[in-house]
């Protein structure tokens, strides 16, 4: 099919990228950029509908996204996939629509390694985004965004996350209560989860906590930092040193750095493993 003007059809997919209740209701998302859309698809994602630019000669990777994966095919007009491309300055050849994931937390891998960070009511798209590609590089097994919160799949996240969120479980939820439920469950089952907060008062440095158990590692909002929920259930609080006149860290990079900490402790625990087997 093609769409040349600002049809109904062009009017749905404008409104995922700008409605939060438009893409809740649909259950799906537009994806903007190739790693994202090509990181979809690798993990197997569904991809309900693909935009192509009707007017140019397309990548070998367009071709073969167009050619492999089962979806409603649309050509579109250099001048809307200009629009819903979300930038100035570049038009892209293919755009995907992506069917919305359940927010179950069984989606998170559970067991004895398990490092999952949860994102208390964070206000910024772009920081969900950040926070879900550091999680992914530092080997964290999922995110939990609890609360009234920025959206997970505002075109912001997902840009942010650099395709990340399609590698890595991300999941909302209403209330703290849920997750403390399911932690519940998972230490009735013999998973020791620690739940660790990060606080600029917390009683120790992360360097000095034991990251390398399984861990709920919980980041506050931006402003008010963590719940009285979430501050109430933490097994200890952490801090990160500072030095200089800065007062506090972004949300997003303070759990970059603990993320950090947690794979630098357990990539040492794990050469000291390797260390004792070989000398065993």
């Amino acid at each position: 099919m093609r769409v040349s003007g600002r049809n109904a059809r062009f009017q749905q997919w404008e409104a995922l990228l700008h409605n939060r209740t438009k893409r809740q209701r649909r259950g799906e998302f537009l994806v903007q950029g190739v790693r994202p859309i090509a990181l979809a698809i690798a993990h197997g994602w569904q991809i309900r509908e693909l935009l192509y630019d009707a007017d140019v000669q397309l990548s070998g990777w367009a071709r073969e996204a167009l050619d492999t994966v089962r979806a409603e095919k649309f050509a579109v007009s250099r001048e809307l996939m200009h629009e819903l491309g979300g930038k100035a300055d570049a038009v892209p050849e293919l755009l995907a629509v992506v069917a919305l994931p359940e927010d179950d937390l069984r989606r998170i891998p559970a067991g004895p390694t398990m490092l999952t960070v949860v994102f208390d009511r964070p206000t910024s798209p772009g920081n969900i985004g950040t926070l879900v590609r550091s999680a992914d590089a530092f080997g964290a097994s999922g995110v939990i965004v609890t609360g009234h919160a920025a959206d997970v799949y505002d075109p912001k996240a997902v840009r942010a996350s650099t395709g990340s969120l399609f590698a890595l479980p991300v999941v909302r939820v209403p209330a703290h209560q849920a997750v403390l439920s399911w932690v519940g469950d998972l230490r009735a089952g013999g998973i020791g989860v620690g739940v660790v907060g990060t606080d600029e008062h917390g009683a120790v440095e992360a360097a000095e906590h034991d990251l390398t158990q399984p861990t709920l590692l919980l980041i506050g909002n931006e402003t008010t930092g963590l719940s009285a929920g979430w501050r109430a259930a933490c097994d200890q609080l952490v801090r990160i040193p500072m030095s200089g006149a800065a007062s506090s860290l972004n949300a997003a990079a303070a759990a970059t750095v603990v993320l950090y900490e947690s794979a630098r402790q357990r990539g040492a625990a794990a050469r000291r493993g390797a260390d004792s087997a070989l000398r065993g």
